[in-house]
Order: structure tokens, then sequence, then C-alpha cells
């Protein structure tokens, strides 16, 4: 069911994750929140990342899109060493309302970082008009973010990020304050986009049931200072529907190892494999 990560090389792998670690210093004390991270992604997977409650998942990410340097190892994408925020990525973040300004429209925000890319006026409107219609928001693009619901402002989002035309899609638990029938419907999307787009995608969740729904691979992180605990193979048809997909027995039997694996992280919180 499961194999431990390790650090591939070869035209596949788009993103290489290699023995990351992460520090943090003040107050005159150090705090080791990451250990030891290694993995890889290859072009084109859909790749879930769980884990406890503090178990780095956000420093990691953080890590990934060259906001945060490691304190240690290497992360490298598409074959170049990661510095800084990398032309080729998009993030999609929890908190959706901070990350749209509300004195733009619909489309405003999401052709904003086209115009910061350089992109003629024409590339742009095309790229926006795709990338709105492509997540149902195509007659709502002159609306304003505060006027639309949260779960429709996410999408906004993931427009943004869609349009800029990501090799790689970041999502930091992006679902996680909308409600559940928004969360479902926002699940699907993603899947269809990642389908449709052939973009690759990591995605940060505290929810089991989400990672195991989505994910080719869901990852399972240990309790601080954070290792990978396993690399589960979600092995599950590659069309999924929210009711017949979740209410299978595959998905169930999934779901517990994940759970247990987790369960596990709390239990040995310092556990080495």
């Amino acid at each position: 069911m499961s194999t431990m990560s390790q650090a591939r090389t070869g035209s596949d792998v788009l993103l290489d994750v290699r023995g990351v670690r992460k520090v943090y210093d003040g107050r005159g004390r150090s705090v080791e929140a990451v250990r030891d991270l290694t993995f890889a992604v290859d072009r084109g997977e859909l790749v879930c990342v769980v884990g406890p409650s503090g178990a780095g998942k956000t420093t990691l990410l953080r890590c990934i899109a060259g906001l945060l340097a490691p304190t240690g190892g290497q992360v490298v994408l598409e074959g170049t060493p990661v510095a800084g925020p990398p032309p080729g990525m998009a993030v999609v973040f929890q908190e959706y309302g901070r990350s749209l300004f509300p004195w733009m429209t619909v489309r405003g925000n999401v052709e904003l970082p086209l115009k910061q890319k350089g992109l003629p006026r024409a590339r742009r409107r095309e790229l926006v008009d795709s990338a709105l219609a492509a997540v149902g928001l195509a007659d709502v693009h002159q609306a304003h973010p505060w006027q639309l619901s949260g779960g429709m402002q996410q999408r906004v989002a993931i427009a943004r990020a869609v349009a800029y035309e990501p090799h790689i899609l970041l999502m930091d638990e992006p679902f996680a304050a909308v409600d559940a029938q928004t969360r479902a419907d926002l699940e699907d999307l993603v899947r269809s986009l990642w389908q449709r787009l052939g973009v690759t995608i990591l995605f940060v969740t505290h929810d089991i049931d989400e990672a195991v729904y989505l994910g080719q691979r869901v990852l399972v992180l240990s309790s601080s200072p954070t290792v990978v605990l396993d690399d589960v193979r979600i092995d599950l048809p590659a069309e999924r529907d929210q009711l017949g997909t979740r209410s299978s027995s595959r998905f169930a039997e999934l779901r517990a190892h994940v759970f247990g694996q987790i369960q596990r992280a709390k239990d040995e919180p310092r556990f080495q494999p």
C-alpha cells in the first residue's frame, strides 16, 4: 500500500525536496520545526500532504514556494534550486479574503499577476476569460470580491493561479474556511482543472478524507520535528465522485491506513523511519 519517499532523479521529476530542515531561532532558543523532509513529485502528479497539527505542513510549503529559506537541505524545481519565488509556480492560500484586493473587480484580481508578468493586453484577456470560465465565474467578472460568497472568492483565487499558467500549483489548506458542500464542489473543481490542464499540484490539508479523495499519493508527515512518515499510493479510479468514491470499500481502507499513520505520529512524536 505504501512506500517510503526517496529522492529521485530523472526527466519526470518536477519538484525534488532534498533533506529540507528548518530551525527557528528566537528569544535565546532554537526550535527544530522540520528535521528531514525528502520526497519528489513527478510532472503532472497531484500529491496531497497531511500530518498532525503543528507538523510543519505550512513551513514546508513556504520553503518550497521560496518564501522561507530552509536551514538545511534543498528544494529543486525543474532542475533549478529554489532561492526565491519561482516564476513557474503559483500558490493558493487558505485565507482567500486576504489574498484578493477588495477594491478591484474579479477580472482585475485575476489579471493582476499577468500584468506583473508583462503579458500583452490581448493575451491577458484571453487567459483571464479562460480561467474564469474554467472555475464557473465568467458571469461575475465585474463583481468585487466582497460581493461574493466565500466559496466564490476562493474560486477567484484559483482562477488567478490558473491564469498564471504555472508549472506547479501549491495549495495550502485552501478549503478549510468554507462549508462542507462548497468544499466538496471545490475539491471536484480542483480535480477537474488538474485533469484538463495537466498542471502539477501539491495540496496541503489537515483533512484525511480530502487528501485520499483528491490525491494520487498522500504524504504523511510525522509530528515535529518533522520527517516523511509514509508515502501512500492512492489506487482509486481516476474518475471520482463525492458519493460513489467516498462510499467505496477501497476508500475506507486507504482512509483508515492514513488515519492510523497520523495517530502513530501523535503517539510517537519523534519516530524516525
